[in-house]
């Protein structure tokens, strides 16, 4: 795809960077306040040849993220049966019913969870790929757009996993009912869960927003077992596809491309997505004036959305991000969030 280029400055930005003999230099100019301005194809990118492998490995997780999300939609819980459990003690036939509403809903936050593990996985070779020298992240995101593409999904499916979560009090009370009746009553077969997976469930459970802690605790840990791999390469990623899609969002040629509206919903969720991302693994975060994600930027772009479509995205940034409350955020910035 040819590169898209806006700014003011944008004649003696080109010259500069031309005379350095690399165009790409113009995408990441400082001249240019927007930053990084190209279309990234969430619609249509296929893999190229150097990408097929990697591609291949998390094609194969997140075909089965559409799933979880519907298996999680339609979590009702058994809320009810362990309430007369509970006032009815000594009524075995109650503890047996309760037991029997229980045990598969388990045996579905155990897939859940077990989930969360291949997702880390596939993100951990997505990073790999993407943050790869000789390339700088613009390159990368440019060049392996079905790979970007894929990063986009696992954001994407991770904000909604997340907000199905939060809304949901039943996982939790269902979860804790049935630790607390284990030693009791077995649970046979798949949807079996013993003490130590029962232990990690538990933590991944308690998190507000687990599917997100999953990614920022697998991005850290990306980061920290390369150590000859800048921090700066993982970070520029992320704080490029932020700048991607925010000026997608923005500039009417672009968006006037997607060929469904849900595409602007799809990459206001993964701008989103993304800025959490940084703000947990960026040492300073996403608010602080050294920050390379224009953060006004992103939250104007989402206030001009329809307020009742992006209400639960300006919540994951208010109650989910790590720094926004620092002393170092502007107090503009936090105002544009009241």
């Amino acid at each position: 795809l040819p590169f898209h280029i806006q700014g003011t400055s944008l004649s003696s930005c080109l010259n500069r960077c031309l005379n350095m003999g690399n165009l790409l230099k113009v995408l990441t100019c400082t001249d240019l306040e927007q930053g990084p301005n190209f279309f990234l194809d969430f619609e249509n990118a296929q893999p190229t040849e150097p990408e097929k492998e990697v591609w291949d490995q998390v094609n194969v997780v997140l075909k089965d993220a559409r799933g979880i999300l519907d298996d999680l939609q339609s979590y009702k819980g058994a809320g009810d049966e362990i309430r007369e459990a509970i006032q009815h003690p000594n009524d075995e036939s109650l503890q047996e019913k309760a037991w029997g509403a229980v045990v598969p809903l388990v045996g579905k936050l155990k897939k859940f969870y077990e989930f969360s593990q291949r997702l880390e996985a596939a993100l951990h070779g997505l990073l790999g790929a993407l943050t790869s020298t000789p390339y700088s992240p613009t390159q990368h995101l440019e060049r392996e757009q079905a790979l970007a593409k894929q990063f986009a999904e696992i954001l994407h499916f991770t904000l909604r996993f997340d907000e199905l979560k939060m809304t949901n009090p039943a996982i939790q009370n269902d979860f804790s009912y049935y630790r607390r009746t284990l030693n009791r009553m077995r649970a046979e077969g798949e949807n079996e869960v013993n003490n130590e997976l029962a232990n990690r469930m538990s933590l991944f459970y308690a998190e507000a927003t687990p599917m997100l802690k999953t990614l920022s605790d697998a991005t850290t840990k990306f980061v920290s077992e390369n150590k000859n791999l800048p921090i700066e390469n993982t970070t520029d990623c992320l704080s490029t596809m932020a700048s991607v899609c925010k000026v997608m969002l923005e500039t009417p040629e672009y968006r006037s491309r997607f060929a469904s509206e849900e595409t602007a919903s799809f990459c206001l969720r993964v701008m989103v997505g993304v800025i959490i991302l940084y703000d947990y693994v960026h040492p300073v975060g996403a608010f602080a004036k050294t920050s390379k994600i224009d953060m006004k930027g992103c939250i104007k772009v989402l206030k001009d959305q329809p307020p009742n479509s992006v209400e639960g995205l300006l919540n994951a940034l208010r109650y989910t991000t790590k720094h926004l409350n620092d002393e170092t955020t502007s107090k503009q910035i936090k105002a544009m969030l009241q």
